[in-house]
């Protein structure tokens, strides 16, 4: 049986056995190393990176009395959950988004960890109680490559102006037009990245 440490997009930890481009985690340990079963809590504090899978030579056993280690499909998964670069293991990603945030808030410099994480964790619809708190949009405007939405119980990302339907197996197109409104699951500053020209990494096509 798989660990439930598979990332949704929009945030839900889901035993799949599908692999992941990206590892990742919450800021600290919400599974117990005994039952390698999750506690209930979301996370462990407001620091959700998405992190590279190999580091050097490091070597971890999973679920292990640390952190809880986490798996993303692609990078556009992560970002849509709230889990942003981390500085240690993706330093030139992390400074990149970083440069990004500061522009299109009109920043003097970066912000720091702590700001970015404040900011985002607001925005994160993986530990709001409230779905509906989720902003609704209209698919059929300008919106940027790696915009996460939601129809119904599916997921759709956008890359080139094509929406395309989102599992942990890779994505599909999309043969129906979408409504003219759709949950937005990507949190509203990570757009904003986006939009400033933050290219997130994608997973495969299955076309």
């Amino acid at each position: 049986m798989p660990l439930q440490n598979r990332v949704a997009p929009d945030g839900e930890l889901c035993a799949v056995s599908a692999r992941g481009m990206f590892m990742g985690n919450r800021g600290g340990r919400i599974h117990d190393p005994e039952t390698q079963k999750l506690t209930g809590r979301t996370h462990a504090s407001r620091r959700w990176l998405c992190c590279s899978t190999t580091y050097k030579d490091w070597h971890r056993d999973v679920w292990g009395k640390f952190y809880t280690e986490l798996f993303f499909f692609d990078e556009v998964t992560a970002l849509a959950a709230g889990h942003r670069p981390c500085f240690f293991c993706r330093k030139e990603d992390a400074k990149r988004f970083a440069d990004n945030w500061m522009h299109c808030e009109g920043l003097e410099k970066p912000p720091s960890s702590d700001e970015m994480d404040k900011v985002l964790h607001e925005q994160r619809c993986g530990h709001k109680k409230s779905p509906a708190s989720l902003p609704v949009i209209n698919p059929h405007e300008d919106w940027p490559d790696g915009t996460v939405v939601q129809v119904a119980d599916t997921f759709l990302a956008l890359k080139e102006g094509r929406w395309w339907s989102w599992s942990f197996e890779g994505y599909t197109p999309v043969s129906n037009t979408l409504p003219d409104q759709v949950t937005l699951v990507t949190p509203p500053q990570i757009i904003k990245i986006l939009r400033d020209g933050y290219a997130p990494k994608w997973g495969a096509f299955n076309t």
